[in-house]
Protein backbone atom coordinates (compact mmCIF):
# COMPACT_ATOMS: atom_id res chain seq x y z
CA UNK A 1 0.00 0.00 0.00
CA UNK A 2 1.61 3.34 -1.33
CA UNK A 3 0.71 6.45 0.53
CA UNK A 4 1.02 9.79 -1.15
CA UNK A 5 0.87 13.04 -0.83
CA UNK A 6 -2.18 14.57 -3.00
CA UNK A 7 -1.06 17.13 -5.71
CA UNK A 8 -3.06 20.25 -5.94
CA UNK A 9 -4.78 18.76 -9.06
CA UNK A 10 -6.06 15.74 -7.15
CA UNK A 11 -7.28 17.70 -4.05
CA UNK A 12 -9.34 20.12 -6.93
CA UNK A 13 -10.61 17.12 -8.93
CA UNK A 14 -11.89 15.60 -5.64
CA UNK A 15 -13.50 18.53 -4.35
CA UNK A 16 -14.90 19.59 -7.89
CA UNK A 17 -16.29 16.24 -7.91
CA UNK A 18 -17.61 16.00 -4.58
CA UNK A 19 -19.31 19.31 -5.41
CA UNK A 20 -21.27 17.91 -8.50
CA UNK A 21 -22.22 14.93 -6.84
CA UNK A 22 -23.26 16.25 -3.86
CA UNK A 23 -26.00 18.92 -6.03
CA UNK A 24 -27.40 15.88 -7.52
CA UNK A 25 -28.20 13.58 -4.54
CA UNK A 26 -29.29 16.53 -2.77
CA UNK A 27 -31.92 17.29 -5.99
CA UNK A 28 -32.77 13.57 -6.39
CA UNK A 29 -33.40 13.16 -2.60
CA UNK A 30 -35.35 16.37 -1.80
CA UNK A 31 -37.99 16.21 -4.81
CA UNK A 32 -37.64 12.57 -6.51
CA UNK A 33 -41.16 12.83 -7.34
CA UNK A 34 -41.19 16.00 -9.33
CA UNK A 35 -37.79 15.10 -10.81
CA UNK A 36 -39.16 11.22 -12.01
CA UNK A 37 -42.03 12.94 -13.58
CA UNK A 38 -39.71 15.47 -15.26
CA UNK A 39 -36.86 13.19 -16.50
CA UNK A 40 -39.50 9.94 -16.94
CA UNK A 41 -36.76 8.23 -14.39
CA UNK A 42 -38.49 5.59 -11.60
CA UNK A 43 -38.06 7.40 -8.60
CA UNK A 44 -36.73 4.23 -6.88
CA UNK A 45 -33.39 4.46 -8.83
CA UNK A 46 -33.38 8.58 -8.11
CA UNK A 47 -33.44 7.49 -4.38
CA UNK A 48 -31.21 4.79 -4.42
CA UNK A 49 -28.61 5.91 -6.25
CA UNK A 50 -28.75 10.10 -4.31
CA UNK A 51 -28.27 7.68 -0.94
CA UNK A 52 -25.77 6.33 -2.59
CA UNK A 53 -24.13 9.74 -3.71
CA UNK A 54 -24.28 10.90 -0.21
CA UNK A 55 -21.77 8.39 0.99
CA UNK A 56 -20.01 8.92 -1.92
CA UNK A 57 -19.68 12.74 -1.28
CA UNK A 58 -18.80 11.99 2.49
CA UNK A 59 -15.57 9.27 0.98
CA UNK A 60 -14.55 12.35 -1.44
CA UNK A 61 -14.48 15.31 1.06
CA UNK A 62 -12.46 13.46 3.54
CA UNK A 63 -9.95 12.17 0.91
CA UNK A 64 -9.77 15.91 -0.22
CA UNK A 65 -8.77 16.94 3.49
CA UNK A 66 -6.43 14.18 3.93
CA UNK A 67 -2.22 14.57 3.85
CA UNK A 68 -1.85 11.53 2.85
CA UNK A 69 -4.24 9.00 0.92
CA UNK A 70 -3.89 5.37 -0.16
CA UNK A 71 -2.65 5.24 -3.86
CA UNK A 72 -5.44 2.04 -4.07
CA UNK A 73 -8.07 4.44 -2.39
CA UNK A 74 -7.82 6.94 -5.72
CA UNK A 75 -7.33 4.09 -8.21
CA UNK A 76 -10.54 2.91 -6.65
CA UNK A 77 -12.50 6.36 -6.93
CA UNK A 78 -10.68 6.73 -10.42
CA UNK A 79 -12.65 3.10 -11.62
CA UNK A 80 -15.51 4.02 -9.69
CA UNK A 81 -16.13 6.64 -11.74
CA UNK A 82 -15.47 4.76 -14.96
CA UNK A 83 -17.82 1.85 -13.94
CA UNK A 84 -20.68 4.77 -13.05
CA UNK A 85 -19.97 6.04 -16.59
CA UNK A 86 -20.63 2.86 -18.05
CA UNK A 87 -23.32 1.97 -15.48
CA UNK A 88 -25.05 5.36 -17.12
CA UNK A 89 -24.44 4.28 -20.43
CA UNK A 90 -25.66 0.51 -20.07
CA UNK A 91 -29.09 1.94 -18.49
CA UNK A 92 -29.88 4.27 -21.46
CA UNK A 93 -28.67 1.22 -23.74
CA UNK A 94 -30.37 -1.36 -22.45
CA UNK A 95 -33.43 -0.12 -22.67
CA UNK A 96 -34.32 -0.80 -18.95
CA UNK A 97 -35.79 2.54 -18.27
CA UNK A 98 -37.36 4.44 -20.94
CA UNK A 99 -36.19 8.51 -20.13
CA UNK A 100 -37.64 10.87 -21.61
CA UNK A 101 -35.38 13.56 -23.60
CA UNK A 102 -34.47 15.38 -20.46
CA UNK A 103 -33.61 12.05 -18.26
CA UNK A 104 -31.26 10.90 -21.64
CA UNK A 105 -29.84 14.03 -21.36
CA UNK A 106 -29.75 14.15 -17.40
CA UNK A 107 -27.83 10.45 -17.42
CA UNK A 108 -25.74 11.10 -20.63
CA UNK A 109 -24.58 14.27 -18.28
CA UNK A 110 -23.57 12.44 -15.53
CA UNK A 111 -21.91 9.35 -18.10
CA UNK A 112 -19.33 12.45 -19.50
CA UNK A 113 -19.03 14.17 -15.89
CA UNK A 114 -17.04 11.11 -14.04
CA UNK A 115 -15.31 10.38 -17.28
CA UNK A 116 -13.87 13.95 -16.73
CA UNK A 117 -13.91 13.78 -13.19
CA UNK A 118 -11.80 9.98 -13.67
CA UNK A 119 -9.56 11.62 -15.99
CA UNK A 120 -8.79 14.72 -13.47
CA UNK A 121 -8.05 12.66 -10.31
CA UNK A 122 -6.29 9.99 -12.60
CA UNK A 123 -3.62 13.34 -13.44
CA UNK A 124 -3.79 14.22 -10.14
CA UNK A 125 -2.60 10.71 -8.87
CA UNK A 126 0.14 10.78 -11.67
CA UNK A 127 1.20 14.01 -9.60
CA UNK A 128 1.22 13.25 -6.47
CA UNK A 129 4.34 12.44 -4.50
CA UNK A 130 4.94 9.53 -2.56
CA UNK A 131 4.45 9.80 1.44
CA UNK A 132 8.54 9.55 2.12
CA UNK A 133 9.74 10.96 -0.80
CA UNK A 134 11.51 14.17 -0.35
CA UNK A 135 8.35 16.09 -1.38
CA UNK A 136 6.54 14.57 1.39
CA UNK A 137 9.01 15.35 3.80
CA UNK A 138 9.39 19.33 3.67
CA UNK A 139 12.73 19.32 1.07
CA UNK A 140 12.95 22.24 -1.32
CA UNK A 141 15.24 21.41 -4.17
CA UNK A 142 17.94 24.17 -4.08
CA UNK A 143 17.30 24.39 0.02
Amino acid sequence: MQLILPSRLLRIALVVDAGATGALAVLQLAVPDALSRLLMLPRGLLLETGAFLVAYVLLLVVMARSQHLWSWLVKTVVSGNGLWAVGCVALLATGAVQPGALGVAYVAMQAMAVVVFAGAQYLGLRQSAPAGSPAGSGWQPGA
